[in-house]
């Protein structure tokens, strides 16, 4: 049987989504005849329910933040570029991307149904531009690891980075703040 992992009016981060939510229901589903639900998930207002596993809690997203290297931070994930047939304007047109009629979607889930596209008009305007922003997206989770592990070694040993590299760690922490939020978990705590 279930337990419910998440209450009503929880702040979570709901991982298919990439954003913060708020549950707003909590959905027990019940078999006749047995006094516990057989599963839980949990209505943040995004268009449907999740499952438990599909969210973070605040307080473990925060434990992750401060793990050890060896350890897989929840926030990044493993995205890659999915070629896509070009359906909106005939092969005999021309294509200037190495893929003829093709035009790269970041896939972002394990399914690869969803992530970051652009819409066709976008990409014939400028292929190219696009071909460099799906690349771009698709190295976001391994630059933001590699951002986290200069803002905690820069924490962590002040007096062993070379004054070269302090505004670039301080940058570095700033977008891992931006980027989970901290500073606005930092005001709320000081109120």
């Amino acid at each position: 049987m279930a337990k419910a992992l998440f209450h009503k009016s929880q702040r979570v981060f709901v991982k298919p989504v990439g954003t913060w939510a708020v549950i707003e229901t909590v959905v027990p589903h019940w078999v006749k005849d047995v006094d516990e639900p057989l599963r839980v998930s949990y209505d943040c207002g995004l268009g449907r329910v999740f499952q438990a596993h599909e969210l973070v809690s605040e307080q473990s997203m925060h434990s992750q933040f401060r793990v050890d290297d060896e350890d897989e931070d929840l926030m990044l994930e493993h995205w890659h570029i999915d070629r896509r047939a070009i359906k909106w304007r005939p092969v005999e047109y021309g294509a200037a991307n190495a893929s003829p009629s093709t035009f790269p979607v970041v896939a972002t889930d394990e399914t690869g149904t969803s992530g970051w596209r652009v819409s066709g008009t976008e990409y014939d305007r400028d292929p190219a531009r696009i071909e460099h922003q799906a690349r771009m997206i698709v190295h976001t989770p391994d630059l933001m690891q590699i951002a986290r592990r200069v803002a905690e070694f820069a924490l962590n040993n002040p007096n062993d980075l070379p004054a070269e590299l302090k505004p670039v760690a301080q940058h570095c922490a700033a977008i891992m703040r931006h980027v989970y939020r901290l500073e606005d978990e930092a005001a709320v705590a000081a109120e």
